[in-house]
């Protein structure tokens, strides 16, 4: 069930099925948007997602029967259970959980809403792409650095936003109506968008927003050089081992 060792010739031939599955979900879910492709064969879709929660139940399963083998998971009852709450654990079952709903009498509004986990199923080849597990050891290990900078974000944005509702609300009472609707203008310009859908008028507004646009490319690259950086040391230690 795990990631094939060398020369575990039946644990590769099951990666290789999982992962060709997987990719062959990505692809109906999105063509099953394209209304032409859909009415084509609709039954091609249904069968084939009939098929592939059949598999992902079985597989989702037996990992939990067997995940006690993982030295993480050792005890029997909360083994299991740690498993099952675990992100990889959360990712399998959300990537079921589409399509058992509606058999428990839920709105069909939210089933609507809950549809989406289906694309969970692409968190699954994290098990198998080496770049992308990279990526996830690399977020939990700087977890807190990344925190920290969301924070200082937040903060930058609600001051900015702040100064600049207090420079312009009086010259743009609709555009620039409160602090909260003030945020929109500030999150387009921090992140370096600038739909110019709203912005100053005003001199002091032009001024705050110059000096706010640059800030924003500087604060944005502090959580970029977090996880570029955290990268590079992940692909080397996985190098050296």
């Amino acid at each position: 069930m795990e990631v094939a060792s060398p020369g575990d010739t039946a644990s590769r031939v099951f990666d290789l099925f999982i992962l060709t599955l997987i990719s062959l979900n990505i692809f109906m879910l999105v063509f099953e948007t394209v209304n032409s492709v859909y009415r084509s064969c609709p039954l091609c879709f249904n069968y084939f997602e009939l098929f592939s929660i059949v598999i992902f139940t079985v597989e989702y399963v037996i990992r939990i029967w067997c995940c006690v083998e993982n030295p993480k998971f050792r005890a029997p009852l909360t083994g299991r259970l740690k498993y099952i709450i675990s992100f990889m654990g959360l990712v399998d079952l959300l990537a079921i959980l589409p399509f058992y709903l509606p058999f428990t009498g839920v709105d069909s509004r939210f089933l609507r809403a809950v549809r989406l986990f289906r694309l969970v199923r692409i968190f699954k080849l994290t098990r198998y792409s080496v770049a992308l597990s990279s990526i996830q050891h690399v977020l939990i290990k700087r977890k807190a650095e990344l925190i920290s900078t969301l924070m200082v974000l937040l903060l930058l944005l609600l001051v900015a936003s702040s100064m600049m509702y207090f420079a312009e609300k009086e010259a743009q009472p609709e555009a620039f109506s409160s602090i909260p609707m003030t945020m929109w203008w500030g999150i387009a310009t921090l992140t370096t968008v600038g739909y110019g859908d709203i912005y100053p008028i005003t001199v002091i507004g032009k001024m705050l927003g110059a000096v706010i646009a640059v800030l924003g490319i500087g604060m944005f690259a502090l959580p970029a050089g977090i996880v570029g950086a955290s990268f590079l040391e992940e692909l080397e230690e996985r190098r050296k081992k």
